[in-house]
């Protein structure tokens, strides 16, 4: 008889994702369980007690999920669990906090479409502005841009912040291979007047980006908000748009909403879900495999 696909599903927060949940089951695991509270030092014994209760072809059945809500932390319990792999005793891991990984992947993939089809162009040398840029999502998205050749800046409330966070996705997520430039919301303005591409990445139901500053971005080609509750985070973006002219740009800016992203998120999610059931050999996804299944995606709708 054959093992059952179980999927053990971690997080630090006092809930599991229910939209995580039902991405597992949708993709194929038979069993997603799940782990609340858990501390990132009890993560070495929790993946040894799953790796060692199977044998090593029960365990092509099995696979770990994080979740969270922090990004560093996710990485930092997706290396851990990498660590504490005893071979042949060895499972696939996907870190994805807050959905945040799959969401920035398919927000950076579905620019970098429209710059290809609307202005001929890559996100080679574009200066990117990641808006409410501190959170996972920003965090995140930012990387992902920067690894693919972006000039990228992460706009936040206070400075400080703004800096820790730039310096930790160009040293910790980056690998110190790019660099992540950081900025206020008082420089806004200033940093609109070259920005290629924005992001709005902020909390739900707060403009980041007013008509009147997309009426003064001189060379905006395209901005994508992740955020489906009004007020949209850019102002003339509606949930559902994708790749629509933005309304006062006098740039010919397009605008990309938060469901059509979410539609490559959920893509992209179930993606990889459906890989670690699938690969014979062990798998540790976070990020940079969810861009390059967004990508994937959006190549096989042309």
């Amino acid at each position: 008889m054959e093992k059952p696909f179980i999927l053990h599903m971690l997080t630090t927060a006092k809930n599991l994702s229910p939209f995580d949940v039902n991405m597992a089951m949708d993709a194929g695991w038979i069993s997603a369980i799940p782990y609340i509270n858990v501390e990132p030092s009890e993560v070495r014994g929790l993946v040894q007690d799953a790796i060692f209760s199977r044998s090593p072809k029960g365990l092509l059945r099995t696979a770990i999920f994080i979740g969270g809500r922090e990004t560093k932390q996710a990485m930092d319990m997706l290396k851990m669990a990498k660590n504490s792999m005893v071979p042949p005793f060895e499972v696939s891991v996907f870190a994805d906090p807050s959905g945040a990984f799959t969401t920035a992947a398919g927000m950076v993939a579905a620019v970098e479409k429209e710059l290809a089809e609307k202005f001929d162009t890559t996100l080679e040398g574009k200066n990117v502005i990641a808006l409410g840029g501190t959170g996972p999502v920003g965090q995140a998205a930012a990387v992902i841009a920067a690894q693919a050749g972006a000039k990228v800046r992460i706009i936040g409330r206070q400075l400080d912040k703004a800096e820790r966070i730039a310096e930790l996705c160009s040293e910790e997520f980056g690998d110190g291979k790019i660099t992540v430039l950081a900025g206020t919301d008082a420089d806004k303005a200033e940093y609109m007047k070259s920005a290629d591409v924005v992001f709005a990445t902020g909390a739900a139901g707060i403009e980041l980006l007013s008509t009147e500053l997309i009426s003064k971005a001189a060379q905006l080609k395209v901005a994508a908000d992740v955020n489906a509750v009004p007020p949209a985070g850019i102002s003339g973006i509606d949930a559902f748009d994708n790749g629509k002219p933005l309304a006062g740009s006098a740039s010919g800016a397009v605008g990309i909403g938060a469901l059509a992203i979410g539609n490559i998120k959920y893509q992209a999610q179930s993606r990889l879900l459906k890989r670690m059931l699938e690969s014979d050999q062990p798998l540790f996804l976070h990020f940079e495999h969810a861009f390059e299944v967004a990508r994937e995606f959006i190549k096989s709708t042309k």
